[in-house]
């Protein structure tokens, strides 16, 4: 199982939409793949499912199809993990749905971070929750890829999230928003890195299975703005190339002297479009967008977008591929 968090803590980037066409792409590249919706605003989820469907898999009495029912039993201190639920989306493509709910889990992954440092079994069992579940939906569904969406922010259920993956990959957009969450991003990510792994020695379960907390920063990617005219050159190029050394300085820990563009940095695997009306169609299809017809409304030019958003998603899978197998070659390595 290899896991990667989708993460930013400034919002609004694209990340949700993001995960969900990777999902989906990875999917049709032959990759049994389980999208993981640990966001509490649970968007991934409404990506892929309507609201008569949520409707029916969210916790009601003793329905538990949803990541806050697979938790419960934690949350209400009675037991351990539950089953994980995966819901089938198509074929090779599962998703752990999300819940409003999972905000409730926040108060108890925030005493239990504490509380591992006492060596507590219960706590470990809390904050590693997220990660065996992960990992039982990947044993369930022999999936080799999982995709971990979360919100954009640096609380406890995030922290919880993240150390379960083993790549984070970081969704910008071109503004000093984006700047700000990498500068406050790389501290993050190495502090929660460095805290759980001192954390770890002190589990005094050797047959629980936790997180190592790699945590390693595969790639950033810029979802660009509409084009406009001459604007993007004008109002977003200066925030753009302020990304390269910030995401060197803030998150890699490796600030160099000569910084190379955007478009010539090997840690930037694309700069996607934004492909406008394309998305509404998407959402009311409950689709990728590189998979619309004209029978969803795409027709005339957006037909050649489509083709276009196709191209753009198989190139940036095939990437975070490659650069997964040079960052777990390189690991081996060392």
């Amino acid at each position: 199982m290899t896991t990667i968090a989708f993460f930013n803590n400034k919002g609004g980037v694209g990340k949700t939409s993001l995960v969900f066409h990777l999902a989906w792409k990875f999917k049709e590249l032959g990759h049994n793949v389980v999208a993981a919706d640990l966001d509490p605003q649970a968007n991934l989820s409404s990506m892929f499912l309507d609201e008569e469907i949520l409707e029916k898999l969210w916790p009601d009495k003793n329905i538990h199809r949803s990541i806050l029912g697979s938790i419960s039993p934690i949350i209400r201190g009675t037991g351990d993990i539950g089953d994980s639920y995966v819901h089938d989306i198509s074929g090779n493509l599962g998703l752990i749905v999300g819940d409003l709910g999972l905000s409730t889990f926040e108060d108890s992954l925030s005493y239990n971070w504490a509380q591992c440092s006492d060596g507590k079994e219960a706590a470990f069992r809390t904050i590693s929750a997220f990660f065996r579940l992960l990992l039982q939906a990947s044993r369930k569904r022999d999936a080799d890829l999982v995709l971990i969406d979360v919100g954009p922010n640096l609380g406890a259920i995030n922290r919880a999230a993240i150390i379960a993956a083993d790549y984070v990959v970081v969704p910008l957009g071109p503004d000093l928003f984006s700047l700000q969450g990498l500068r406050n991003l790389g501290p993050t990510l190495k502090a929660w890195r460095s805290q759980w792994r001192d954390r770890r020695r002190k589990n005094p379960e050797p047959e629980l299975e936790l997180p190592k907390a790699d945590i390693r920063p595969l790639v950033y990617i810029v979802m660009q703005h509409a084009v406009r005219l001459d604007r993007p050159v004008k109002a977003y190029q200066r925030w753009i190339d302020r990304i390269p050394d910030e995401y060197r300085s803030s998150v890699l820990d490796r600030p160099e002297k000569a910084v190379p563009t955007v478009e010539k940095d090997p840690h930037c695997l694309a700069q996607l479009k934004h492909y406008r009306s394309l998305m509404p169609l998407a959402m009311d299809a409950r689709k990728p967008m590189f998979e619309l017809k004209p029978a969803d409304g795409a027709i005339g030019a957006h037909q050649a977008a489509v083709q276009r958003c196709d191209q753009d998603f198989t190139k940036l899978a095939a990437s975070i591929l490659s650069k997964i197998a040079q960052s777990a070659s390189r690991f081996a390595a060392e």
